[in-house]
């Protein structure tokens, strides 16, 4: 696969995103394409509409124009359990876990979505329905080993610390089994080696589990280090589309952005 070649199909294609709150532009006729096997990068100063974006995307926002096509499904007007069970999968910058529950129980929340047994057949637990169940734990294992939190599995998601809650979120995402995974912030609040775990495991989940990711971050080192192509919004508008070192050298992205990161 050659996820930088113009040729290949996108896997999501967002054309002409219009977004509105009230008198506030949120998105103005925003583009772009995300193709199969790549990272992509949407990068942007704060307000510049990259959250909104990806809320459009996985149906917490309905742009008031434009369309979104995911593998051929339209997702402007697919509500949103419908868009996580076609393949989209996300992590928030404000950690979203049931606090109350367990590591293990939060990721195995999420297998929600793949269960076909009935709630009866379920509650009884025997035959195919205990059967499923084992499969679904066996899936949530293997995460657990992946992302290095054996040591957590059974620890209340609300005493964990920040890092460790993040990582579990990304567990959950994963446990989705999605085509496409959206990062909103991934890095936000974390340490050097919290960060430094996290993209290990970034690149883990695209090289080992070729998984397409759009991730929002505003670490710009890792943006520039593991990203294959990059998408810059400014006050709700595209200004910039390129790769890593095309949009370093950008001036409009300099003035938006870069510059004003060198400056503080």
């Amino acid at each position: 696969m050659t996820p930088n070649s113009v040729s290949t199909p996108p896997l999501l294609q967002a054309e002409n995103l219009h977004l509105f709150f009230g008198g506030l532009s949120a998105l103005v006729n925003v583009s772009f394409q995300v193709r199969p096997g790549e990272i992509l990068a949407l990068i942007g100063p704060n307000g510049a509409g990259k959250t909104s974006a990806l809320n459009c995307l996985n149906g917490f926002y309905r742009p008031q124009k434009g369309h979104i096509l995911f593998a051929n499904h339209d997702l402007t007007r697919t509500p949103t359990h419908q868009i996580s069970r076609l393949g989209i999968a996300r992590t928030f910058q404000n950690i979203a876990l049931y606090t109350g529950m367990t590591a293990l129980d939060n990721l195995m929340a999420a297998r929600h979505i793949r269960m076909n047994q009935s709630m009866f057949a379920s509650a009884l637990y025997f035959g195919a329905a205990q059967r499923e169940e084992i499969a679904h734990r066996r899936v949530v294992e293997e995460i657990i080993d992946f992302l290095e939190i054996e040591h957590i599995r059974k620890a209340t998601v609300g005493a964990l610390p920040y890092g460790l809650r993040k990582r579990v979120e990304l567990g959950r995402a994963l446990a989705l089994e999605p085509r496409l995974l959206l990062l909103d912030e991934p890095m936000a609040g974390m340490n050097v080696e919290e960060k430094e775990d996290m993209a290990r495991f970034i690149l883990d989940i695209h090289e080992r589990r070729q998984m397409t990711l759009l991730l929002v971050e505003h670490d710009m080192g890792l943006v520039m280090d593991i990203a294959q192509r990059v998408v810059v919004l400014d006050f709700g508008v595209k200004i910039a589309e390129g790769t890593p070192s095309e949009i370093k050298a950008n001036p409009a992205v300099i003035k938006a952005y870069l510059g004003e990161a060198e400056h503080k």
